[in-house]
């Protein structure tokens, strides 16, 4: 029978969001209810409650998650009850055409839940296909990936979304590797996971790009070498100081913005690469010269959540976590209570933590 539980919920376009009691179904063949532990408060869901991704309110918000496997469907054996689990947006389907060429982390089709939770008899619309400001909440199996629970939920759900972006950045779409030069437009959560995940790929020069002192500060903390706020010198001439006068191997944009864009463009070495990890909206253009497009030549990429493998991936860096070598308590600012989200939000706007985590 259906599961009534507290839950976040925003009903209409910029207006604050509310506590309501919701009801999530039992799992259904190949999805899995789960009983969330903690839940980090990402822009994503700012987006959602701003209408800017789309306007199939009422949205329930939430999405960067861990908690415990409470109940499985039929046919689900990738986690069974019990199991600590991180939640994911990109549940590959291992058919698509891109599963097919060995690529899942480009997976065209990936899974949600096909069951809908409801708020009084209406459907709602998770986050990301997780909703996951709720005490329950019902997945694709493929959207809980099993984890060490040695690892705290408030750090644990973090890799389930902005860590995991930032990390994926720079390890799987920007390839950095040993001893490259890296530079990190944007100094939030994402930027910071792309310094940590350079740092882990072994980078030599980490050069740290915001308008804010204070997330510069922190920036060094995840293993920036250098810092450069961008509203006192030009960013593009102070990196190619760093750098011999040459530029970055690896430009990170962790922002959105066409501006940083293009300085993230013309602070790259020769053959260098651009990752646009920041997400813009779409009325944003950014304009170059071909000549420069051509001339400069090297990579221009987008990062899909970090061009991450869950399966692979989520294991992995909770192991680095509990070995001491990725520091994921730093991104937590703070924690919170369920009906304390809608305060985060403006926290978030104001600039004032990195990350602030829900823990029912």
């Amino acid at each position: 029978m259906p599961h009534s539980v507290r839950a976040v919920v925003a009903r209409a376009k910029g207006e604050p969001v509310t506590m309501e009691v919701i009801e999530v179904p039992d799992p259904g063949p190949g999805e899995v209810l789960v009983t969330v532990q903690a839940c980090g408060v990402c822009h994503t869901d700012l987006h959602y409650r701003e209408g800017a991704i789309n306007d199939d309110f009422p949205f329930l918000l939430g999405h960067e998650a861990a908690g415990t496997v409470e109940e499985v469907g039929d046919g689900v054996t990738n986690v069974a009850v019990g199991d600590f689990v991180v939640l994911n947006w990109r549940a590959v389907c291992g058919q698509c055409r891109s599963c097919l060429r060995g690529r899942p982390w480009y997976c065209f089709a990936t899974h949600n839940a096909t069951q809908k939770m409801t708020l009084g008899g209406a459907e709602l619309s998770p986050a990301l296909g997780i909703g996951a400001f709720a005490e329950k909440t019902l997945v694709a199996a493929g959207q809980a990936t099993k984890v060490n629970p040695a690892a705290p939920p408030e750090v644990a759900g973090l890799i389930g979304c902005g860590v995991m972006a930032g990390l994926g950045a720079a390890m799987n779409t920007g390839g950095v590797g040993r001893g490259d030069s890296v530079a990190v437009f944007g100094c939030g959560g994402v930027g910071d996971a792309a310094i940590a995940g350079s740092r882990l790929a072994g980078a030599h020069t980490i050069i740290a790009v915001d308008i804010d002192d204070r997330k510069l500060d922190i920036a060094r903390n995840f293993g920036a070498t250098h810092t450069v706020n961008s509203t006192n010198e030009d960013p593009i001439e102070a990196i190619r100081g760093l750098t011999g006068g040459n530029g970055v191997d690896v430009a990170i944009e962790a922002v959105g913005l066409p501006a940083t864009y293009e300085q993230a463009f013309y602070s790259r070495d020769l053959a260098g690469t651009v990752v646009l990890v920041g997400v813009p909206n779409p009325e944003m253009k950014v304009e170059l010269p071909m000549i420069e497009v051509f001339g400069r030549g090297g990579t221009l990429k987008s990062s899909w959540y970090g061009d991450c493998l869950p399966s692979r991936d989520f294991p992995m860096l909770i192991d680095l976590y509990l070995q001491g070598r990725l520091d994921l308590d730093r991104f937590v600012s703070e924690t919170i209570a369920l009906d304390e989200v809608e305060e985060a939000f403006h926290a978030m706007e104001r600039g004032e933590v990195l990350r602030s985590v829900v823990v029912l």
